[in-house]
């Protein structure tokens, strides 16, 4: 398992840790993210983590579920297109099944050569920033509960994954939204919380 496979299934347990002992009441409160509650996110996770497993299998079926999500994510209906293709499971079963569904993530991408491209949300992409994405959008989405539950998130070096992420990124954030990049790009320095 390459590395930043490793850092997205630990971010993820991280993230497990600190639900793992809510119950079904607790997981509905709502964030100060868009109003999502804490099921929204785990189920958001959960569903682009099985798109991620997805589009490194059959990258014609992930297309097809991207295009069925699109139209939801620009409306703003993401969390309702997500909490359909559940079938009602919230909660803590919701919990355990995204929990199995991040480790089988973890352990079916970070076998595949990370120079391998896959389809996503936009142009193809390594599968080793693939990986980074989704561990991106666990860290991310999980600030949201740290702070509903007034938990104090105790940042890692898994965080230089996204920030490797976002240097990659940074010309196609502006292009993908027709602007023009902005030169020079910014100097970014690190300093681990190690």
């Amino acid at each position: 398992m390459f590395d930043e496979a490793r850092d997205f299934h630990d971010e993820g347990e991280a993230l497990y840790n600190l639900v793992k002992g809510l119950d079904d009441d607790d997981l509905n409160q709502k964030t100060a993210f868009k109003n999502w509650t804490i099921n929204d996110v785990i189920g958001h996770l959960h569903f682009w983590n099985k798109a991620a497993q997805l589009s490194l299998v059959d990258g014609d079926a992930f297309v097809d579920l991207y295009r069925q999500a699109e139209p939801h994510a620009v409306a703003h209906t993401l969390p309702v297109f997500e909490r359909a293709s559940r079938n009602g499971l919230v909660g803590r079963a919701l919990v355990d099944v995204w929990r199995e569904g991040y480790r089988e993530t973890a352990d079916l991408l970070g076998a595949a050569d990370p120079r391998m491209r896959v389809d996503w949300a936009g142009p193809k992409m390594s599968l080793r920033s693939a990986v980074s994405a989704r561990l991106m959008e666990t860290w991310a989405h999980g600030q949201a509960i740290y702070d509903i539950l007034n938990v104090a998130r105790r940042d890692t070096d898994r965080i230089r994954s996204i920030v490797v992420l976002g240097i990659n990124t940074y010309g196609w954030a502006f292009m993908n939204r027709g602007h023009d990049v902005p030169e020079p790009m910014p100097f970014e320095r690190l300093i681990a919380p190690s």
